[in-house]
């Protein structure tokens, strides 16, 4: 196999549970192909660095072979090296953790507390 879509890749070795979630990520900024922001029809052709971000966690992958049908879980190694750092998992320890309490009936966050609550919970863009 020579090219893929990347909406396809993202899906086939399970980035995604689904193609269209896929597509939307690209289609918002989320994916950076070698450090650039890709669209979802981005041609892969192989030996490439993939960024992910998915909030809180921002994941890193290299491509070693190009797939175009979905992988059971336990084959995804052997065409992906997730390059992940360990900083960035544990970050996903730290949200399950986290918990915001609000007394019921106060309403809707303000402005200023929903800043509050972001910068606690790091949910910060690139």
């Amino acid at each position: 196999m020579d090219k893929i879509r990347l909406d396809k890749w993202l899906w086939a070795v399970r980035i995604f549970k689904t193609r269209s979630l896929a597509t939307d990520a690209c289609s918002k900024g989320r994916v950076l192909v070698n450090g650039q922001p890709a669209k979802p029809a981005k041609e892969l052709t192989g030996n490439e660095h993939i960024t992910v971000r998915k909030p809180p966690v921002v994941y890193s992958y290299k491509i070693k072979t190009l797939i175009s049908n979905r992988l059971p879980a336990k084959l995804v190694p052997e065409y992906i090296e997730d390059l992940t750092s360990v900083e960035e998992l544990e970050k996903l320890k730290v949200n399950e953790t986290f918990f915001i309490k609000r007394d019921r009936g106060s309403g809707r966050p303000t402005k200023k507390e929903r800043r509050t609550i972001d910068k606690l919970t790091n949910n910060n863009e690139f």
